[in-house]
């Protein structure tokens, strides 16, 4: 237990610039609370003492404001900064080195009992406000934008963002898009795309004007065709 406090408080120096002591990780850091709490929790669920549990997990989420239910299993080395808003269901699974930001979800999809959660892998950094909902798998190494919406399995080394999430994949730096979301219309970027085709048919008919003058011709008067 000492071993994984240890390690919890080194976490925070490494990801947190503005961690100043370990007597401030102790008294100010609510993320540091939730999941010294849900070390408890975790146990007394797991050794059918499954109302405490629930009781003393409620009360973790009264100091914290975040809600981590005592069943969900969560690696080593897990930050949550700022941590308000944060909701871990039953059956999420949390791997090691994961880092969460506040209002964070990690949601079911279904009222079944069984599996309806999402598994975060290793090394995985989700952003403020998104939310992953579903028995999906965020594969290691991946981070999720900020608001982002995510309910498809996300490949290793990737990077989500939008609503729904568009996952962008990158090996041997070819595009890949193994979700098919990313398909998704984009109305912006579409009349960005316009408006960049314009500027470049523009630029090349001022070079063909300016080429013409060069060579001694007369420039052609305004409103007229080439």
């Amino acid at each position: 237990m000492f071993h994984r406090i240890r390690n919890d408080i080194r976490v925070i120096f490494e990801r947190d610039p503005a961690a100043q002591s370990v007597l401030e990780i102790f008294l100010c850091y609510p993320g540091f609370h939730a999941v010294q709490f849900h070390q408890a929790t975790h146990w007394l669920w797991k050794n059918g003492l499954k109302l405490p549990a629930r009781f003393l997990s409620h009360v973790s989420r009264l100091l914290t404001g975040i809600e981590i239910h005592p069943g969900a299993t969560i690696g080593e080395g897990f930050f949550i900064d700022h941590g308000m808003g944060v909701v871990i269901g039953e059956t999420a699974e949390i791997g090691n080195n994961v880092t969460m930001y506040h209002g964070v979800t990690l949601g079911g999809t279904s009222w079944q009992k069984g599996k309806r959660h999402p598994t975060i892998e290793d090394n995985v950094i989700i952003g403020a406000n998104a939310s992953i909902l579903g028995p999906i798998r965020v594969g290691e190494n991946s981070k999720i934008g900020s608001g982002s919406v995510v309910n498809k399995d996300v490949p290793d080394h990737s990077t989500v963002v939008g609503i729904p999430g568009r996952v962008v994949f990158r090996k041997g730096n070819v595009y890949q898009d193994p979700t098919g979301v990313a398909g998704t219309p984009d109305p912006e970027g579409k009349a960005l795309k316009c408006l960049t085709e314009q500027v470049m048919a523009l630029e090349k008919r001022l070079d063909e004007v300016l080429k013409r003058f060069e060579e001694g011709e007369d420039l052609p008067q305004v409103g007229s065709k080439p």
